[in-house]
């Protein structure tokens, strides 16, 4: 299952994405496949950004921002969930990401009463997957939805902040929403 919702979402990202860009209002600088040129250089891709394959981009998709956040598991729970952090953490950081989970969690356990609150560090890891999992058996498939929805929410809230504390990031607040919200 994990390798063809992996590829089912990757796919879907890449539409988002599309091909090369190098906006200068982009802090990410030259990017392709919505891969930026640091992000490449990491994974030793030293050539013009414009020549970066698919096929480096899935690679780098799946180590950085897939397998990061343990996707496969919380795919086993919800598929959306899965997406919403994979999109999230493409476009956000999957520190981001992983934070907006927890935080999440931490708010929807009625003051512990279902699990302990988890420490907000932005790292997946079995305490966040063991939350996650206390929160599934105690709030089932609806909660995965509520919980699906307020990472969207803590997406857009982000990309309203960043407009408001940088203004050459309105250049693509429209397109967040539009695509990603």
């Amino acid at each position: 299952m994990s390798k063809s919702l992996f590829y089912k979402f990757v796919n879907k990202v890449l539409n988002v994405e599309q091909g090369y860009s190098n906006n200068p209002n982009d802090s990410g600088g030259p990017t392709n496949w919505g891969i930026t040129q640091s992000k490449a250089r990491e994974h030793g891709f030293s050539g013009d950004m414009r020549n970066l394959s698919r096929q480096k981009a899935l690679e780098i998709y799946k180590a950085d921002y897939w397998d990061e956040i343990l996707l496969d598991n919380v795919g086993a729970f919800s598929e959306q969930l899965a997406y919403e952090m994979f999109d999230t953490g493409v476009n956000c950081g999957t520190g981001t990401s992983a934070v907006f989970l927890q935080r999440s969690l931490n708010v929807l356990n009625d003051k512990e009463r279902y699990y302990k609150d988890i420490t907000v560090d932005g790292l997946m890891g079995p305490s966040t997957l063991h939350a996650l999992d206390m929160y599934f058996n105690t709030r089932g498939h609806e909660g995965l939805k509520v919980l699906t929805t307020m990472l969207n929410c803590l997406q857009g809230a982000r990309y309203v902040t960043l407009c408001e504390q940088n203004e050459k990031d309105e250049t693509f607040m429209y397109g967040w929403a539009s695509k990603r919200l």
